[in-house]
């Protein structure tokens, strides 16, 4: 049987690697060029093999310096920086949705090729840097037997946690580097399937509310309509009560959520579907209205209807409320982190994004950090590469999914290939200096 299945898994290979793909598309922007669908028998799979980076760096622009400020960690996912400057960092890696057939069976086994082989850490880990240097000596644990962490937020005292079943909150004093107790939970979150399981969390700005994304239990709804309720969804959460409600659907996988400065704008970074073709759908960074539908599963980029999926539903794809701006096919964005002044030059104004990178194209797409800027509140030009360099001949020495903003002035970079923590720095401005 092993055999077989070894078989099986090499012709996959073969016939994905001999399909065709132009190459990536320029699919940048709020007018993403989006061809006819392709379909076929097996999708495009290409997966970068792991390799080490060697005592080489990623690349960042000239005037940034890039360190490695926590390395063999356990599948780290998303930072939040403590207001004390401490950095926690979400380790763990979840799901339990069972394959449907011998090609996602297939699929699964490949794109296992593409990861650490580290087990999920299921666990806050704490880092200070004590002398202000920029070299976070201090490491511990500051919460463990966690399901799954992904989501952070701090607001009033509490450190919220999304796990991939449940919103749960730590009390907080300031400079703390264990929990004093178990978490309190504040909602069950759904987690029957998880076929994406990532729940990514922000706050308010009145520290009121609580957002959380939720993606859908399937690509295109092959699990049948009834596995995706509360699901492709962002909820709204009163954070002192755990009521919760729906504030925007149609969003297949909002994997990352932050609010615009000094606005009440929530923004989310959302993965489209997959398998019909290597430049569709754009994976896409976007306002949310409350209250609105982005399309999934019915159409996609606006009104783009797509055909796979029944019933359809006309009126739905009516109302679809179209992106803001493309990131591109199959990028995968997992992090969302606006910018401020203390980035300097042309960083001081707009969202870096996360790409994790792409499983599902001949010619590989994503694997890095880019920031898309912003002009009058709103996205204005293509994404310049920030953080760049995970990828080299083919191979993936990592994977780079949330990013954190350090009003301090840097960007913090969880890689979940490598299993470190990258902190970016513009170089004339010391790490260990405080802007007034």
């Amino acid at each position: 049987m092993r055999s077989i299945l070894l078989a099986g898994i090499a012709g996959f290979s073969m016939l994905t690697a001999c399909g065709s793909d132009p190459g990536p598309t320029a699919q940048f922007g709020p007018d993403p060029t989006l061809p006819e669908p392709k379909r076929g028998l097996l999708p495009n799979m290409t997966i970068a093999k792991p390799v080490s980076w060697g005592g080489e760096l990623p690349t960042v622009p000239q005037g940034y310096t890039i360190r490695a400020i926590a390395t063999d960690l356990a599948i780290p996912r998303q930072t939040l920086v403590l207001p004390n400057g401490d950095i926690l960092v979400a380790e763990g890696s979840g799901g339990s949705a069972p394959t449907l057939t011998p090609k996602d069976f297939i699929a699964g086994r490949i794109k296992k090729l593409g990861k650490s082989s580290v087990k999920g850490g299921d666990r806050l880990t704490l880092l200070r840097d004590a002398d202000g240097d920029g070299a976070y000596e201090g490491r511990g644990i500051f919460a463990g037997n966690l399901n799954a962490p992904y989501g952070l937020a701090f607001v009033n005292g509490a450190i919220y946690v999304a796990n991939q079943d449940a919103l749960v909150r730590f009390d907080y004093r300031d400079g703390q580097t264990q929990a004093s107790g178990p978490p309190v939970k504040v909602t069950d979150l759904p987690s029957a399937l998880n076929h994406h399981w990532t729940k990514a969390l922000t706050v308010s700005p009145d520290g009121r509310l609580l957002y959380v994304g939720i993606g859908s239990n399937s690509n295109i709804t092959e699990r049948g309509m009834a596995a995706e309720v509360d699901r492709a969804v962002v909820w709204q959460i009163d954070a002192a009560t755990g009521a919760h409600k729906p504030f925007a659907t149609g969003l297949r996988n909002p994997t990352a959520l932050a609010f615009q400065p000094g606005t009440a704008q929530l923004w989310a970074a959302v993965n489209e579907r997959d398998e019909i073709g290597p430049d569709l759908v754009p994976d896409y960074l976007t306002s949310v209205r409350e209250g609105g539908f982005y399309g999934w599963p019915y159409s996609y980029w606006g009104q783009n209807v797509d055909t796979r999926v029944r019933p359809q539903n006309s009126q739905k794809v009516a109302s679809a409320i179209r992106p803001d701006y493309s990131l591109g096919s199959h990028v995968a964005a997992l992090g969302l982190a606006f910018s401020s002044p203390v980035m300097g030059g042309r960083f001081a104004e707009g969202a870096f994004v996360g790409e994790h990178g792409s499983w599902n194209r001949k010619d590989l797409a994503g694997y890095k950090v880019v920031f898309v800027p912003f002009r009058g509140g709103r996205p204005a030009g293509d994404p310049v590469d920030f953080v760049s360099g995970f990828l080299k001949d083919g191979k993936a020495r990592g994977r780079p999914v949330g990013v954190t903003l350090d009003p301090r002035g840097a960007l913090i970079v969880a890689d979940d290939l490598s299993n470190t923590v990258w902190r970016v720095t513009p170089a004339r401005v010391p790490d260990q200096a405080t802007p007034d």
